[in-house]
């Protein structure tokens, strides 16, 4: 007769040792990696090269563009106004912008008081904003430094403390625009190529 031998079953592993095929829900050493991200958005990225925008800030209270006449702020510019130009600098992976007068080189900047002022440096954090566009299309710019005091003007094209203006108020909403004569070229038709099976030759399609 013969006697078959089965393998004994595995017993249980003991409290003070864990299986190693276990799977691990967290990242490395249990980091959160969407909290990663969050943060690296809010560092300075010095290593890229520095993306700059050119275009005028419309308020929708004052109905005139943003200006920076050196260490004064209004938003009484007309659409062209050469001190309503303004060159943006992103300065994070995120939405943390600077924001500075092409014509007089000074930055858009909330003090400590709340109050808009130009300044001929960018080293201080009271010139970083962060762009937030809302659900109505308009952009709101917070200021990076003192959280929940955002940019803003009344009717008359005067700015208002930073501390009383809040994203859904119509005195901190703005829209970006183009200034005249530098508006993308839309009529220009779209080209592609393609590759044909004799010679993987490259042959330009589009309208001639």
């Amino acid at each position: 007769m013969t006697v078959s031998h089965y393998p004994a079953p595995a017993e249980p592993p003991s409290p003070g040792f864990r299986l190693l095929n276990q799977p691990q829900v967290l990242g490395v050493d249990g980091v959160n990696f969407s909290v990663h991200v969050e943060n690296q958005t809010q560092v300075r990225d010095t290593m890229s090269r520095r993306q700059h925008r050119v275009y005028q800030l419309y308020s929708r209270t004052s109905g005139k563009h943003v200006q920076v006449l050196g260490r004064r702020i209004s938003a009484r510019g007309e659409d062209g106004d050469k001190y309503a130009q303004l060159v943006v600098e992103a300065a994070t992976f995120g939405s943390q912008v600077r924001i500075r007068g092409k014509e007089t080189n000074f930055y858009l900047c909330m003090n400590s008081r709340g109050k808009l002022v130009g300044k001929a440096s960018n080293r201080s954090d009271d010139c970083l904003f962060v762009e937030k566009v809302l659900e109505n299309h308009y952009t709101a710019l917070m200021s990076a430094r003192y959280t929940d005091w955002y940019v803003g003007f009344n009717k008359r094209g005067r700015p208002r403390p930073g501390s009383r203006t809040q994203p859904n108020q119509q005195d901190g909403h703005f829209m970006k625009r183009f200034p005249p004569g530098e508006q993308p070229d839309l009529t220009t038709p779209f080209r592609f190529t393609t590759i044909s099976k004799r010679g993987n030759r490259v042959r330009a399609n589009g309208p001639r």
